[in-house]
């Protein structure tokens, strides 16, 4: 069974369902049912043609659900509109469906949730893992989100800043978790920055670029997680941070300066660097002055604090850490490196433990536990105090 193959056709198969009059809670229910029915059938009759199969079943599965509901003679109309069996025609509207997932009224949680659902056909399980939630949590908040965006026309003007903030969390998602979604992320980031002319859109397109060009070096052989110092800058994509870069300059140039052309001008810094010890901290530094300015965001007060560390030295890092509250994600992780870096590795080794048990995936937390470990055995050798 071709799991990709499934995963790829879902949006435009769901599509074709809202597109015919059904509402999204109950076009996406259809969808799933067809997958599941694929899933059955597939290995022992394979189709012809797979969306035109999907499509059919998940219609057929919508209008059993219409028949036994209620509103019966209401949506009578919809069963004689049925097409006749045969290929269906091949259009790609699945940024037309994230512009329908991020619906102004939803958190961004709960819409890149119920994107990951519908458009990523990742499962509740792994959606509720990857927010560290229970599933029955997450189920309860993807059902709320459907029930939202049910009976909101498909051709509504969306909100492009919510898209943005979608696209930019499905990113993430792909870019950290078990399916990769970061590749069509990007794909489809590039389809609206032709289709809008915005600074943001750009911006976004471009720190996407600057992240993915790195990819290949974050990870060693065993899965272990390589911090951006120690990676080999001759494995990055040239291509892409080239790309990233130029479009970075043209929105820049534009002076409307928005968190993502933010963002995306620290990571060019840091892709531009031949080596970590020639980074340009100090300008990092003024570029994450300008993003707590937009965003007032603890979690960029904490990046801060740690770009100042390296542009001032550790002590200053830990005095603008010590301004921030301890419970932030990663502000035990921070502390321990740059204590590490001020010469107090039983601190540092203390802080590293503590931030493995508090880590978000299972590549974080090992990485947190080897640099604890380090840090002990060293003091254990007598290499350290």
């Amino acid at each position: 069974m071709d799991e990709a193959l499934l995963r790829s056709l879902t949006p435009s198969v769901l599509t074709v369902l809202v597109r015919r009059g059904a509402d999204f809670a109950a076009a996406e229910d259809a969808v799933q049912e067809a997958l599941v029915e694929a899933v059955r059938v597939w290995p022992d009759d394979p189709p012809r043609d797979p969306r035109g199969w999907l499509i059919t079943v998940a219609w057929r599965r919508f209008l059993d659900a219409t028949r036994a509901d209620t509103a019966r003679r209401r949506r009578e109309d919809l069963a004689d509109r049925e097409p006749a069996a045969g290929p269906a025609p091949s259009t790609d509207d699945t940024l037309q469906l994230y512009f329908l997932c991020a619906h102004p009224s939803l958190t961004p949680s709960s819409a890149v949730a119920l994107t990951l659902r519908a458009v990523g056909g990742l499962t509740t399980r792994q959606i509720a893992r990857a927010y560290l939630v229970p599933e029955a949590t997450m189920a309860q908040r993807i059902s709320r989100a459907k029930r939202t965006v049910s009976g909101v026309r498909f051709d509504r003007p969306g909100d492009v800043a919510t898209v943005l903030r979608v696209l930019y969390l499905v990113f993430n998602e792909g870019y950290s978790g078990d399916v990769d979604l970061a590749a069509e992320a990007i794909r489809l980031t590039r389809r609206l920055a032709a289709a809008v002319d915005h600074p943001e859109v750009a911006g976004l397109l471009a720190l996407m670029l600057l992240h993915h060009a790195r990819r290949a070096s974050r990870t060693a052989p065993d899965g272990s997680l390589v911090p951006l110092a120690e990676q080999d800058r001759g494995r990055w994509d040239t291509a892409s941070i080239a790309e990233g870069i130029a479009i970075l300059q043209a929105a820049l140039a534009r002076d409307r300066l928005g968190e993502f052309q933010a963002q995306a001008a620290i990571a060019a810094l840091h892709a531009d660097a031949p080596t970590a010890a020639e980074t340009d901290w100090v300008q990092i530094v003024e570029w994450y002055d300008e993003l707590v300015r937009l965003t007032d965001s603890p979690v960029v007060r904490l990046n801060r604090a740690v770009a100042v560390g390296e542009a001032d030295g550790p002590r200053a890092g830990l005095a603008a850490l010590a301004e921030l509250d301890d419970t932030l994600p990663r502000h035990a992780a921070a502390a321990a490196y740059l204590h590490e870096r001020a010469g107090d590795p039983r601190t540092a080794a203390r802080l590293y433990a503590e931030a493995a048990h508090q880590a978000s995936s299972l590549a974080e937390r090992d990485h947190l536990t080897r640099q604890a470990a380090r840090l002990n055995a060293r003091r254990r050798t007598g290499a350290g105090p």
